[in-house]
């Protein structure tokens, strides 16, 4: 007589005990805010306390001359230059970032519309990059002056020549600022498009959609938010740059960054509120732009 031996039934897992396992694995999002951390908290931290050194500063609580005492005398003093500061900044920011994201989306389509082309167009953009904006504007003042590379290629006397460096229209810090920006927002915008375009300009082709419709309804959708955060970028940096136009611009107006500096600088420490003044209202309005590009982008994600 064969006996059967019956398996012993195995502990079932209780309910509490899954739940638990899945509280303590961290999701996708807690996994990635936990890997941007280390770069995010230092960031944050400098950024963080000179904001909050140049507000207290501005608002007269920690002078270097004289009682702290809570006042909007700094932001008055530099009222009648900050308007026309403000103007300049942005008129500045807005036409270079016009120009880099027109040439950086073209130089992004020709890039991805050939692979050797690609290579080409990738390595000049990556060479462009590295380079300082102090160093691309010393060249850009050697390229555009009176007496300049340019004018004596073609053969202009210099009193005939036009004021693109310290002229009125500020020619040659917004070529400056567009030709080092257009690299960056180059080299973003073709590599988003060179790992998704090709297999939805494909489908579409095979749909019977000419290379304009392509264009239109696949390529530049594609690239549009890749090119709407690089020129948000572009545009905030331009705001608080300060060689570019101290270099290659007019003495007035001066653009927002230029007139902090000066002010910071002057040999009168009851001028450091005022440039503190001005230091937070350029981050305010960096910020301003920066939350309106997300806005943006975030309708544009929703909308594709």
């Amino acid at each position: 007589m064969t006996t059967t031996r019956d398996a012993e039934p195995s502990a079932p897992t209780s309910p509490s005990g899954k739940a638990g396992a899945a509280r303590r694995r961290p999701g996708p999002r807690t996994r990635a805010a936990l890997l941007v951390l280390p770069a995010l908290v230092p960031v944050v931290a400098v950024v963080g306390a000179a904001l909050t050194s140049a507000v207290l500063l501005s608002l007269g609580l920690t002078p270097l001359v004289g009682e702290p005492s809570l006042s909007l005398d700094a932001y008055r003093a530099v009222a009648t230059d900050l308007g026309s500061s403000l103007r300049t900044s942005l008129g500045i920011a807005a036409a270079s970032t016009a120009i880099a994201a027109a040439v950086g989306l073209c130089l992004a389509l020709a890039a991805t519309a050939a692979v050797r082309r690609s290579r080409l167009l990738g390595t000049l953009a990556a060479l462009t990059i590295p380079i300082p904006h102090l160093v691309g504007a010393a060249a850009m003042g050697l390229l555009l002056a009176d007496a300049g590379f340019l004018s004596r290629l073609v053969g202009v006397d210099p009193s005939s020549w036009p004021p693109l460096v310290g002229g009125r229209l500020w020619v040659a810090v917004v070529a400056e600022y567009a030709w080092k920006e257009s690299a960056f927002v180059a080299l973003v915008v073709a590599g988003v498009l060179s790992s998704r375009a090709a297999s939805y300009a494909e489908t579409a082709a095979l749909l019977g959609a000419g290379r304009w419709a392509r264009l239109r309804h696949v390529t530049l959708p594609l690239a549009a938010p890749a090119l709407g955060a690089t020129a948000a970028v572009s545009f905030v940096y331009t705001l608080g740059s300060y060689e570019v136009a101290a270099l290659l611009g007019r003495a007035y107006p001066e653009p927002l960054a230029v007139l902090a500096f000066r002010l910071f600088t002057s040999i009168d420490l009851a001028a450091r509120p005022q440039a503190a003044a001005v230091a937070v209202t350029t981050a305010l309005l960096a910020l301003a732009v920066v939350l309106l590009a997300l806005r943006a982008l975030r309708r544009l994600a929703a909308e594709q």
